[in-house]
């Protein structure tokens, strides 16, 4: 099957999610419509014609580590070099570094086209744009003039040097040491381990990003520092940093994930980015938009699997169905349908959400709008970990719809289920997201924000009832239930009463509950949009009503998990269930 870059159907999920009112509202200038759509029409075509080409041959023969240094597979330095020098590393990026200046909610629709493209090629761009978020925030205008050009440009890439071996997400456990020269700069000594594209052939300079401690930091997270390592030195010389290895993986395998040493030969020159001892606040700078890039990871493994299996049941024949004479497609078999209703509902819920999100953060990042900058920040875990749940559910599902020929590697299901597992780990498991949600984004504004989101929700039902379509059939009703399931749920977990225990236990099913109910009312927009545009609406309607009907109406059951659920998980007798 050959892989179609859903344009049209980012394009109406972009501006259905807010674009389109944003853009009415002056919060993107004089960005028109017609521009946006060339912008996304063309990365479309690249995902589609240079980048998915690449992608089962990146995956068969993954990168290579000898000597030190780390091979890509054939053609992939390449389609780098052309990805870059065609603009598109630059988009997001401020237009007085270089770059276009677009908004975060069309660097969204980009990020999934190349992911769908291929993720592990994705992911390096990606980091770069991370990197870069924060140098523009937090460096000095020293470090501005002599990264930010090649950055943006793509000429040189950028890394995040977190996780070592015994510190995952308890960045309080770091070891990794820096201290002062001299001159004003530093050396850091220490181990990162998981560092995505940590070296590689694609570009001659590899700027790190490092979290380490100084000598007199305080304990924990307090006392951490961010400094800027290059590879090669301004002067020209190699820095003391170095890949020790790279790690054979599930999936991605393209995608060179290194262990990182630095200052095996008397240390590692950096420079200090920011405040001594605040270097987790300039990596939170940058982690929106790092949270929202993983969970589109999460949509596009989603839509290349829900294109593949569509297509393998349009064309597998087998078993007899009504309506065909002789073996049917197995696309007419109702559990086949359910599957991929399934898969293209959780899809389509997912994106709508990113998308959400995007437009959330343009408003106040771009408008200076505070509560819809505050509503941005509530979906961001939400989008991260329902879109990358999504990708592996709906990989799952594509497996199964081939059967047999799903679980070898021919047909290329598989591959979507491997390289999207990682995503529910990336920047902080789908668990820290959860958490993320009712600890620090439900008290977001008082408690208005929430409220606030949950009182759209209930405008997008009462549209839908109004329309009085028949299409439609009980995804009002099974709307209004999702939402009522959401605001109970809420309401206890911010109740004076609640213990942290009950608030941490209920976090999971907490998240999975919201994103049922912002998914549907996503696809509801979708479906009321399609109505007034009369384009595809009878397949828009049909979407948001199967969603409402056979996937939101687990909500209930999650609310009452996330009010009732924490009991089961304390006591003797769990530990006992748990061989502890």
């Amino acid at each position: 099957m050959a892989y179609r870059a859903p344009v049209a159907d980012i394009l109406f999920a972009l501006d259905a999610a807010g674009f389109a009112a944003a853009r009415e509202d002056g919060v993107y200038g004089d960005l028109d419509a017609e521009t946006v759509a060339a912008v996304i029409g063309q990365a479309g075509a690249f995902a589609a014609e240079v980048l998915e080409p690449l992608a089962k041959a990146g995956d068969r023969q993954g990168a290579r580590f000898a000597d030190g240094k780390v091979t890509t597979p054939p053609g992939w330095a390449d389609a780098y070099r052309r990805w870059r020098e065609a603009g598109w590393n630059g988009t997001l990026a401020s237009e007085d570094h270089g770059g276009q200046g677009l908004p975060l909610s069309v660097w969204a629709a980009l990020t999934e086209l190349w992911h769908e493209g291929s993720i592990a090629f994705g992911l390096g761009p990606m980091l770069t744009q991370g990197a870069l978020e924060a140098l523009e925030a937090h460096a000095s205008e020293e470090l501005k003039a002599t990264y930010l050009a090649k950055l943006v440009s793509g000429e040189w890439m950028a890394t995040m040097n977190l996780t070592e071996p015994q510190a995952g997400s308890d960045l309080a456990l770091l070891r990794s040491r820096a201290e002062r020269a001299d001159d004003g700069t530093y050396r850091l000594f220490g181990q990162k381990i998981y560092i995505t594209y940590g070296e590689h052939d694609w570009a001659e300079n590899i700027v790190h990003l490092v979290l380490a401690r100084l000598p007199d930091a305080p304990a924990g997270t307090r006392g951490i520092s961010l400094f800027l390592v290059p590879k090669i030195l301004p002067s020209g010389e190699r820095n003391d940093v170095a890949c020790v290895g790279i790690e054979e993986k599930l999936g991605i395998h393209a995608s060179p994930t290194c262990t990182m040493a630095y200052g095996d030969a008397g240390g590692a020159v950096g420079w200090l980015v920011g405040e001594e001892h605040r270097g987790l606040a300039c990596m939170f700078t940058m982690m929106n938009n790092a949270r929202l890039g993983v969970g589109l990871q999460g949509v596009a493994a989603a839509e290349g699997a829900t294109q593949g299996a569509q297509a393998f049941a349009q064309e597998r024949r087998q078993g007899r169905a009504e309506g065909h004479d002789g073996a049917a497609p197995i696309a007419a078999h109702p559990d086949v349908r359910r599957m991929l209703l399934t898969m293209r509902a959780l899809t389509a819920a997912a994106r709508a959400i990113c998308f959400r999100a995007a437009v959330e953060l343009d408003r106040g990042r771009l408008n200076d709008d505070a509560a819809a900058e505050r509503r941005g920040s509530l979906l961001i875990p939400i989008a991260k970990a329902f879109g990358t749940d999504v990708g592996c559910e709906v990989a799952s599902l594509g497996i199964q719809v081939h059967g047999g020929m799903g679980y070898v590697e021919e047909t290329g299901a598989a591959r979507y289920l491997r390289d999207a597992r990682i995503t529910p780990i990336y920047e902080g498991t789908n668990g820290i997201q959860a958490i993320d949600l009712v600890a620090r984004k439900l008290p977001l504004g008082g408690g208005e924000t929430v409220r606030s989101v949950i009182l759209s929700l209930r405008d997008t039902v009462r549209r839908v009832a109004e329309a009085n379509d028949p299409g439609f059939g009980a995804t009002a009703a099974r709307l209004a239930e999702a939402v009522d399931a959401l605001e109970h749920a809420t309401l206890w977990l911010t109740g004076a009463a609640r213990t942290q225990a009950e608030t941490l236990a209920g976090a999971t099913p907490y998240l999975r509950l919201f994103a049922l109910a912002a998914g549907g009312a996503g696809l509801a927009e979708e479906a009321l949009a399609g109505l007034r545009a009369e384009d595809r609406a009878t397949g828009r309607v049909a979407l948001a009503r199967f969603f409402a009907e056979n996937l939101a109406v687990a909500a209930s059951g999650l609310a009452r998990t996330v009010t009732e659920g924490a009991g089961a998980l304390e006591g003797e007798a769990v530990d006992a269930a748990l061989g502890a």
